[in-house]
């Protein structure tokens, strides 16, 4: 069966793989312009030395927050500019990192890093401009580039500690320890507010009922003061009230041409005019009513206006009342309305004073038992932990070994400390020790020099939690250096292996590892003779034969070396379909 009639076998997790689904790049370094749509597995970029293949991830590094300076530019262009666009339907923690600082989108995230000739550049998230520390705080949680350090999250204690608890299996210990332990903190935090108020206890309980016996003293009661505001203007205006009412009564009832009377009139006159049309009746019995209405209204205003004292004493004392409720609301600082409020809280504020020695029983007793709790459950997770660190420890240093890595040795180191001084994430630190060589003494994964070994390192931990870590893309630069031959075909076995789960882009020189890969991307540089620029694109069927047999056997290519090539293709896809 022919390699281009071969298609790839199926075991591609389509629901975890693809997360970069297209980048563009546009006047950066020999980059004129570039759009590419990436595939989910593994996908190998190749092309001859000095063609720019790491130039995609410098790109791709840049996008996602990397240090850039204005040299980057293209010759003879005043601005670069990368585009990325992400698949995060999948992906619950970038959705809830984008929809907490409203930067979301439905299923895609768009990044975009745009460089200026005055050397500054600028951010944006899904159109929206950001930070570079923001834009570096979201790419830590979308890709992983080994080889170099930018994006590397296995480099953080962090992300050690959180790939373990995957790899153990721990999610639900997790929340119970993160539970335990808001409880403790709760507990702890209240019996140190009680502790502090206890302390000046007696002061403060004095000091609780001078101002509850000065309330008490005011009795204010419920809507006085808006009666007493109402008040305090009647009595103020009871001359002017009287006058007015007695004026009112004249003009409605007493007074020439009042209008009483004129009523009355009116209604003497319809009764005549309904004996010859009964059909005046309603309009009779409307001027009957407004009459009768009318002289209520006059007899009310009389009685008013006779009812209406002045009384310069009452007025004093209303006022001398409002003026005692101001002063009370101005000395504790609120409002009127809210000295009711205040009373109940001062009230329930010396209860608890004069209870304190209770309440501070129980809280310590609840502070010891969520301390016990807390303990018990990072305790459990400790041991979780320990146990997963030494199967962890094996599997990759077991895959160091495969990976020529001889003699390396991968280590997780964890300390665990008291529970008084852990958190929600339990008791324990946690890091990655390795050692490339025998005899080499084990140091921090970040502190491995060679960015070769660091990336095959790397590759031996994710083939090992494959479906464990959160960041979905990973690339692999420098994986292949100083490797060939079997250890080269191993390294291409185990980065198609991570592929099936997560989205790999491989930097690669050798034939072994590109040949293992889902899809192949050649990187070529062209040049006029005035410019230089370099292009990407996608291998299919013959076009990817002759590039492996191109790294296999040089400029020289034959028919056996063709043959070659084409065998290692269909042999990493048999051996995939085999293993599906």
């Amino acid at each position: 069966m022919s390699v281009d009639k071969l298609a790839e076998p199926a075991v591609i997790n389509q629901n975890r793989a693809l997360m970069l689904q297209h980048i563009h790049i546009k006047d950066l370094v020999i980059v004129r312009s570039l759009a590419l749509e990436l595939a989910p597995g593994m996908t190998a970029l190749t092309g001859e030395t000095g063609a720019g293949k790491s130039i995609l991830i410098d790109a791709l590094g840049l996008a996602l927050g990397a240090k850039a300076d204005k040299g980057m530019i293209r010759a003879g262009c005043d601005r670069a500019e990368v585009t990325a666009m992400f698949q995060v339907n999948r992906h619950t923690q970038v959705q809830s990192w984008l929809v907490s600082r409203e930067l979301d989108a439905e299923d895609e995230c768009m990044v975009r890093r745009v460089l200026l000739g005055n050397g500054r550049s600028r951010a944006f998230i899904n159109g929206s401009p950001v930070t570079i520390q923001l834009l570096k705080a979201l790419g830590e949680l979308l890709v992983d580039i080994h080889g170099q350090h930018e994006h590397q999250s296995l480099l953080k204690p962090a992300a050690q500690r959180e790939l373990l608890d995957a790899y153990a299996g721990n999610t639900e210990l997790l929340k119970q320890v993160a539970a335990c332990y808001q409880s403790w903190q709760q507990s702890r935090k209240q019996l140190a507010n009680l502790q502090a108020k206890a302390d000046d206890r007696a002061q403060r309980l004095d000091y609780l009922q001078f101002q509850l016996d000065e309330l008490e003293l005011l009795n204010l009661a419920e809507d006085e003061f808006d009666q007493l505001e109402r008040e305090q203007n009647r009595l103020a205006h009871a001359e002017q009230l009287a006058a007015d009412s007695m004026a009112l009564n004249q003009l409605l009832y007493e007074a020439d041409g009042a209008v009483q009377p004129s009523l009355a009139k009116a209604v003497a006159m319809v009764d005549e005019l309904i004996k010859l049309d009964p059909g005046l009746e309603e309009a009779g019995e409307m001027l009957d009513s407004a009459r009768i209405q009318v002289e209520e209204a006059a007899s009310l205003l009389r009685q008013y206006a006779d009812s209406v004292e002045l009384d310069p004493q009452k007025l004093q004392s209303v006022d001398n009342r409002l003026e005692s409720i101001l002063q009370m609301a101005r000395k504790h600082r609120v409002a009127v309305e809210q000295l009711p409020a205040h009373w109940a809280q001062l009230q329930q504020e010396a209860a608890e004073l004069e209870t304190a020695d209770q309440t501070l029983g129980a809280l310590a007793e609840d502070v010891a038992q969520n301390t016990a709790a807390y303990a018990k459950a990072a305790e459990k997770l400790s041991a979780r932990r320990r146990e997963a660190a030494g199967k962890l420890a094996k599997t990759v240093t077991d895959s160091m070994q495969e990976l020529g890595l001889k003699g390396g040795v991968f280590a997780v180191d964890l300390h665990s400390g008291e529970p008084d001084q852990g958190s929600s994430h339990g008791i324990d630190q946690c890091s990655f020790q390795v050692s490339a060589n025998p005899g080499q003494p084990k140091a921090a994964l970040a502190k491995v020099a060679s960015g070769g070994e660091l990336s095959r390192i790397s590759l031996a931990i994710q083939v090992a939690t494959a479906d464990c870590g959160i960041v979905p893309t990973l690339i692999f630069d420098e994986v292949d250096v100083g490797i060939g031959g079997a250890i080269a075909e191993i390294v291409g076995k185990l980065l198609r292996q991570v592929g099936k789960e997560k989205q790999v882009l491989c930097v690669t020189h050798l034939p072994q590892v590109a040949s293992q890969a889902h899809q192949q991307l050649l990187v070529k540089k062209s040049s006029d003779g005035k410019t230089t620029q370099t292009s990407i694109s996608t291998l299919d069927g013959q076009a990817r034969i002759h590039e492996v047999a191109r790294m296999l056997g040089g400029q020289t290519i034959t028919e056996h070396t063709l043959a070659h090539a084409r065998e290692m293709i269909s042999q990493a896809r048999s051996s995939s379909a085999g293993h599906a």
